[in-house]
């Protein structure tokens, strides 16, 4: 999920149940006590504004509400703050790995053995104002980052219920941290006590942290758009020899995008002027 879309999908849940994420980044040292813990957050680039700017004010109000909340439960002790290099050790102890990215960023690149449920999937309605949140979503960064509008998940308490036990030991993560974070709460109103958290969620994880299906890193799950054709992300880059601009291969590919583009500008133009039809 992009950051676009996941801006536009956590203000969905903020809208629904009041709750939003509070941290990504790079993942906190586990071993330091749930009060000295410091969530980290992303940065502006991370967090394009894709809520139309009628309603901001109350939204970011609900935002910092949540955030609060979401604060204090893992310094509470309520949910435990984890590394990703630090979840695969507990996977190995008997604890069990939740998955709640959508399946889009899933099967891309997952980790073997974890239980996959979304906590937002797709927005499938077709109206006007899903068309504008999809735009929003697209025009502000989600045509380079990837990403759709998302709705919160109906199904995700009735689903982890069923395919988990509340007496079980669970790690709840996704892409950034952000997601995983407001599942974590939505488990532990439902009863499950004994809570982690990947902090920066599965971006922070270096190869040797987690078993990864799909790809060779599970920073793929989270590409996606025109810098996932061109090649531009990070985990590309440091997947190939670089050069200028990433390389011969990503040069062509630009230049190809602008001829695209000029092509589709010059038969719009004949298309106003009539040109066409004459």
């Amino acid at each position: 999920m992009s950051a676009a879309q996941l801006t536009a999908s956590t203000a969905g849940l903020v809208a629904s149940s009041g709750l939003r994420s509070s941290a990504s980044g790079r993942s906190a040292n586990a071993a330091r006590p749930a009060s000295a813990v410091k969530l980290q957050r992303p940065s502006r680039a991370q967090r394009p504004l894709t809520l139309c700017k009628a309603a901001a004010s109350d939204t970011d109000a609900a935002m910092r509400a949540a955030e609060q909340r979401w604060e204090s439960q893992v310094r509470e002790g309520k949910v435990k703050n984890v590394t990703a290099g630090a979840a695969g050790d507990m996977m190995k102890d008997g604890w069990v790995l939740l998955d709640v990215r959508p399946e889009t960023e899933y099967k891309k690149a997952s980790v073997p053995g974890a239980i996959a449920i979304p906590i937002f999937v797709p927005e499938d309605e077709v109206s006007i104002g899903n068309l504008l949140k999809q735009f929003a979503v697209l025009s502000m960064g989600g045509w380079w980052l990837g990403g759709s509008h998302m709705k919160l998940n109906q199904r995700f308490l009735a689903d982890v219920q069923a395919a988990i036990p509340k007496d079980a030991k669970v790690i709840v993560a996704c892409q950034k941290g952000l997601r995983s974070l407001a599942a974590a709460e939505q488990l532990s109103r439902a009863g499950y006590s004994t809570l982690a958290w990947i902090n920066g969620g599965f971006d922070t994880a270096a190869r040797a942290d987690l078993p990864v299906e799909g790809a060779a890193d599970l920073r793929y799950g989270g590409i996606g758009g025109m810098s996932e054709v061109l090649g531009w992300t990070d985990v590309q880059r440091e997947d190939k020899s670089g050069g200028f601009m990433g390389g011969s291969e990503n040069i062509i590919k630009v230049f190809g995008v602008i001829l695209a583009l000029d092509v589709a500008w010059f038969l719009y133009d004949l298309v106003q002027s009539g040109a066409l039809s004459q």
